[in-house]
């Protein structure tokens, strides 16, 4: 069959959840045994978010070929278990920057480059390419931003060309728009609501359903009265509420009947035997848990947990392969001084230091590590976090007062973290753990691991020996030519590892990163020894 596209539109303000929803539509047709491709659109004029301010944007998430996207494709990959690629993000500053250097090079051969044609071409060839590249059953399309925003307009008008062009019965459109709820007369308005599917109807699409986010489900007489002014059948109309868990969602649609409206749309047979039961039991398993863990993020850019999206959600899979829920407290490391260490870490059974840029908070994540060190509470370090457990150790057991990065100091002479070649190491590399007695080659079980990066700065090789004679262990390297630090542990600690990648980024429900199973199964081991000390 022709793949099936289905576009997922946001109405009436933003962060919604259409990244969940869309996550969740994914899951169930994935379920369903279907392949599904997905394609996240952003119309801001950043060609990526790599260089944005995590207060702005959030996390950055890397694919497994280097592209620096937005946090939904972590999404994506959690709920359909799919490895994202570059062509599953747009950007409007990709968009306008390819198109600039096309023309450039006189690629339009003078013609005058206008938003129509040339930008909504631009943007459905994309979509296209997607399609004969990855030949999906459904290709799942999320349209960020809100309907009517100027920024969203050029994304919007090439969906409307690409339905003529594509058919519409083989594209479907989605918009997801919130109730609002007026504490004052105690009422649920759906105008808002109303007025946003109107005016994507104005803009030349259609949507064929529509998902009310609200904090809970609402009186059949709403969806009448929503159904009827937008002249949607009821059967179309769905209420994503507010749960537990987002994991949650995929069960909640289904159970309301999202997966038939969208077989009947486009005209497809409905297996009687098809199911989304494994589904159910993963979720059911996460309802069943009462006991919890505690773990420290120590972070500085905490007021937003955004920014750390994957790595809550891989503390929170690997938790659950436990039977635990992850409490996660968020420590300032601004805040850390010598004196309040023990104070700040306490009632916690782990903590974890994540990747990070800049200068801002260094001083108190090493401090955070040397608590743990000496603490012998269990440790992970992501990234940055490793190459601070590293600093630490170089100066508390090394006694190398100077060391530290070229990032942090570039005028140090005992830079133990350096600034290989100007260039950022991203997406899928391979590891090589070295030796099979190390903690690492336990929990990865295998010689070769490949590994997600974002990072500009490398151990420097020269200090090896000096480390590993104080007892410091380097499990494993890149497996090339360069031979970079991949990840450090200590020996004489229960424990405490480090790697230079982003595990967080490739953990999935079922298939957690081995480094955040072997953590939590560490803080749950030195929560217990806490308990019987008491």
């Amino acid at each position: 069959m022709s793949t099936k596209v289905i576009v997922i539109f946001g109405g009436v303000y933003s962060s919604l959840g259409k990244g969940i929803t869309s996550s969740s539509i994914g899951r169930i047709l994935t379920e369903m045994k279907y392949k599904v491709s997905m394609l996240k659109c952003d119309p801001y004029l950043n060609v990526d978010p790599g260089t944005l301010s995590p207060y702005q944007h959030g996390e950055v998430f890397v694919t497994y070929d280097g592209a620096e996207t937005d946090l939904d494709l972590g999404n994506y990959e959690r709920f359909t278990g799919k490895k994202m690629s570059r062509m599953s993000t747009l950007t409007s500053g990709r968009v306008y920057s390819e198109i600039i250097s096309k023309e450039r090079a006189g690629g339009y051969e003078g013609k005058t480059v206008q938003v129509i044609p040339h930008v909504t071409d631009h943007i459905k060839n994309k979509i296209y390419k997607l399609i004969e590249a990855e030949n999906p059953d459904f290709l799942l399309i999320e349209i960020g931003g809100t309907v009517g925003d100027i920024e969203s307009i050029p994304f919007v008008e090439a969906m409307s060309q690409f339905t003529s062009e594509y058919g519409k019965d083989n594209v479907m459109s989605i918009l997801c728009a919130p109730l609002i709820y007026i504490p004052t007369s105690e009422e649920i308005k759906t105008k808002p609501t109303q007025h946003s599917f109107k005016e994507l109807c104005s803009l030349g699409i259609t949507p064929s359903i529509l998902i009310l986010r609200y904090t809970q489900m609402v009186d059949q007489s709403i969806i009448d009265k929503i159904a009827l002014n937008c002249h949607l059948s009821s059967k179309n109309i769905f209420v994503s509420p507010n749960l537990k868990s987002t994991y949650f969602l995929p069960v909640e649609l289904y159970n309301q009947g999202i997966y038939n409206s969208i077989m009947k749309y486009f005209g497809m047979k409905i297996d009687p035997n098809a199911n989304i039961d494994n589904w159910v039991k993963y979720t059911d398993k996460i309802k069943s848990i009462k006991d919890e863990i505690k773990i420290a993020i120590v972070g500085k850019y905490i007021e937003l947990h955004d920014s750390y999206a994957s790595l809550v959600e891989s503390l929170k899979l690997a938790g659950y392969e436990y039977s635990r829920n992850v409490k996660i407290g968020w420590v300032n490391s601004d805040t850390l001084t010598p004196k309040n260490l023990k104070t700040k870490f306490k009632g916690y059974h782990g903590i974890l230091i994540p990747g990070g840029f800049g200068t801002r908070g260094i001083e108190g994540k090493i401090l955070a590590a040397q608590y743990a060190r000496t603490s012998k509470t269990p440790y992970m370090g992501i990234c940055l976090g490793m190459q601070i457990a590293t600093i630490e150790f170089a100066r508390n057991v090394l006694g190398w007062k100077d060391a530290t990065s070229q990032e942090f100091n570039p005028k140090s002479k005992r830079h133990v973290f350096h600034y290989i070649d100007g260039r950022m190491r991203l997406g899928e590399q391979v590891c090589q753990l070295v030796n099979k007695s190390t903690k690492c080659y336990k929990l990865y079980k295998n010689e070769f691991v490949a590994e997600r990066h974002r990072h500009r700065y490398e151990f420097n090789n020269k200090y090896i020996k000096a480390f590993e004679d104080k007892g410091f262990v380097f499990s494993a390297f890149s497996n090339d030519s360069e031979k970079t630090v991949e990840m450090i542990e200590l020996k004489d600690h229960p424990f405490f590892l480090g790697g230079q990648f982003h595990p967080e980024l490739g953990s999935i429900p079922g298939n957690v990163d081995p480094m955040f199973i072997g953590f939590i199964g560490a803080s749950i081991k030195h929560s217990q020894q806490k308990k019987t000390k008491k």
